[in-house]
């Protein structure tokens, strides 16, 4: 049960390219299985910019927003067993099924119906949101809520590096020095690659890059990206690449930069449809493209990882929830050099 009194959700979402705005919906009672949490703590995602820019290619205008998010149960559904009102916990946001063959298996993030929760139903910009049991995870006692907050970025993070199997004594290029692309440069360290080169054109990212784990800083704006590789590698080409902007340039580079048999790994969210690419290279160097999405049963290794990787440093800004705008339009300035936002209902 909730407290008494009745409970009004302020929530914002992208109604068009580039605007915002809020609107009030009554909280319900959690129905059975579910728990109603109030937002401490919310992220801007880069797929929150890419529906801000109405370009997101999943997400059609109007859509709520917010995903990344921590907060404390304040009410429980019937039959909820692992949580009580007063746990600090996050949220993995996948919807899934249940009943495809990828889903009875237990590969939820193949399943046939895959979505997220700010697509069916209410996003994390808000004071509350209600979800159902089996997708909250307690925080452990070292995380802050704005840590918490980041789980689900490093949860993305954890499943490319999983995908890609990174091991002792690689080489890896990871080009984009966004939040993920930084977390990957962090866990590739962890797992024992000897050499993470990350691509950026901003040097607060780089640097922020560096400090999390990367061993070599690439400014796209003023070096060559190609001749640092063939330095690095002695003309070889690197082990394995992750692609973390979503641009044809980018995935091209991220093919034309491994070594014979190689593997690149394709995170970033393309806004274009198509996009074409050196095919030849596949046969030439027999190398491999693959592409990872989300997450699964990657939160409970993120949540381990977190006591090793200080995640509160990715936060450049913190905006209130009904500076919403401003903080999205933060997002996507680059003088400003954000890296997280945190949004504080």
């Amino acid at each position: 049960m909730v407290n008494k009194k009745t409970l009004t959700n302020k929530i914002g979402r992208v109604v068009e390219p580039g605007k915002v705005d809020f609107i009030s919906r009554e909280v319900p009672e959690p129905g059975a299985g579910q728990v109603l949490i109030k937002v401490v703590s919310s992220s801007i995602c880069g797929s929150d910019k890419h529906i801000f820019k109405g370009k997101h290619p999943s997400a059609t205008l109007p859509v709520t927003i917010g995903h990344e998010f921590s907060g404390d149960i304040i009410g429980v559904g019937s039959g909820v067993m692992k949580f009580a009102i007063g746990d600090r916990v996050t949220v993995e946001p996948v919807v899934v099924c249940g009943k495809c063959e990828a889903c009875r298996r237990g590969n939820y993030g193949y399943c046939e119906n895959i979505s997220f929760t700010y697509r069916n139903g209410d996003g994390a910009m808000a004071e509350y949101i209600t979800v159902f049991e089996t997708n909250v995870y307690k925080l452990p006692d070292q995380l802050s809520y704005d840590g918490g907050a980041l789980i689900e970025p490093l949860a993305v993070a954890t499943h490319a590096v999983r995908r890609a199997d990174i091991k002792l004594g690689e080489k890896v290029l990871i080009i984009g020095g966004g939040a993920i692309g930084i977390l990957i440069a962090a866990l590739c360290r962890k797992n024992g690659a000897s050499e993470v080169a990350i691509v950026d054109h901003s040097s607060k990212k780089l640097k922020m890059a560096l400090e999390m784990g990367a061993t070599t800083a690439i400014d796209s704006n003023k070096q060559d990206v190609t001749e640092i590789v063939n330095e690095l590698t002695a003309g070889t080409g690197m082990d394995k690449t992750f692609e973390c902007v979503g641009r044809e340039s980018t995935f091209t580079q991220a093919m034309m930069a491994l070594r014979k048999n190689g593997l690149a790994t394709i995170v970033g969210i393309f806004e274009e449809k198509e996009i074409q690419i050196p095919v030849t290279r596949f046969i030439t160097h027999e190398i491999k493209v693959q592409g990872s999405q989300g997450y699964c049963w990657d939160f409970p290794v993120a949540l381990e990882m977190s006591k090793e990787i200080e995640l509160e440093k990715l936060i450049t800004h913190t905006f209130k929830l009904y500076e919403l705008q401003q903080a999205l339009e933060t997002s996507l300035d680059r003088e400003a050099g954000a890296i997280k936002i945190i949004i504080k209902p």
